[in-house]
């Protein structure tokens, strides 16, 4: 059975760690918009607009212990294992979600592209939780809308320079990515040499940047400066609002939360340590 693995990094304490995973109160800040925990009972449940088929709970506690809990959750008709696990590697405290089954790369189904980028993005919230920072977000899954703003303590340029330079891109996405950097020209994660179907720059300046991509789907980010900080805009657009490309918005958020932390956190490491996904390309990911 195939198993995938996302691991992200943190300097919070061990302790702190273990309540965000094991509370209700800790699940409804970083996780999801309503939880119900009751270990001794054996409950461990989450669900709401912020969990893809979240209409209900839909997860039956496995096991917990002193630094994992694992449960099953029924999600779009499958039943998946999974398990958040505080470990330690390299003297580094790392937050590690397990799950099997787990999607091959790039098998371009709705619900395989969710369970893909569904843990990056709230991992990076419970990083952000457990450090003392503000969470940083959710998708939304009662509406086709995919609209996305934030205020990160940086210049217009610094943000542009990030989306757009292969070498910065690649340390807060933990990917790599190709571009050829002006309006026209084409953009791809991965290889341009390789991708049939690379996404076209149709805007590109330091206060706007947008991809259009094969089936006409449009991603923009749209950028307001004032006083060393930039409220950012970020919008996907041009899609059939029945099938919501919840995947990819998964993705970018997820990326986005290291983004605004490289530009605010000193001593800024990527949050993100390790990525184990079946069939993934080689050099695809970035990661150290």
């Amino acid at each position: 059975m195939s198993t995938g693995i996302v691991r992200v990094r943190t300097s919070a304490p061990v302790a702190r760690i273990y309540e965000a995973l094991t509370t209700a109160a800790g699940l409804r800040t970083w996780l999801a918009e309503h939880a119900a925990v009751d270990l001794e009972q054996g409950t461990f449940e989450f669900w709401g607009r912020y969990t893809p088929d979240g209409e209900r709970g839909r997860q039956k506690l496995l096991s917990v212990d002193d630094t994992s809990v694992s449960f099953t959750w029924f999600l779009f008709d499958e039943e998946y294992t999974v398990s958040l696990a505080i470990e330690q590697r390299d003297g580094e405290t790392v937050i590690a979600m397990t799950q099997s089954p787990y999607p091959s790369w790039g098998l371009g189904d709705d619900h395989a592209e969710i369970v893909q980028t569904f843990w990056a993005l709230v991992l990076a919230n419970l990083v952000e939780h457990v450090e003392g920072r503000p969470v940083f977000g959710f998708c939304d899954f009662s509406t086709p809308e995919q609209r996305f703003e934030t205020d990160i303590a940086a210049t217009p340029k610094a943000i542009i320079d990030a989306l757009t330079d292969p070498d910065v891109f690649a340390r807060w996405f933990g990917a790599r990515m190709e571009i050829e950097p002006h309006v026209g020209g084409r953009w791809t994660m991965g290889s341009l040499e390789s991708d049939e179907t690379p996404a076209k720059i149709i805007a590109l300046d330091e206060a706007h940047f947008a991809l259009e991509f094969q089936e006409g789907m449009v991603a923009s980010w749209e950028l307001k400066g004032s006083e060393g900080k930039t409220h950012l805009t970020f919008v996907q657009s041009g899609f059939d609002t029945s099938r919501p490309p919840y995947g990819p918005w998964l993705g970018w958020l997820s990326g986005f939360a290291d983004l605004k932390r490289m530009l605010e956190v000193p001593n800024w490491r990527p949050m993100w340590h390790s990525m184990e996904m079946p069939g993934l390309p080689d050099g695809v990911l970035t990661l150290e």
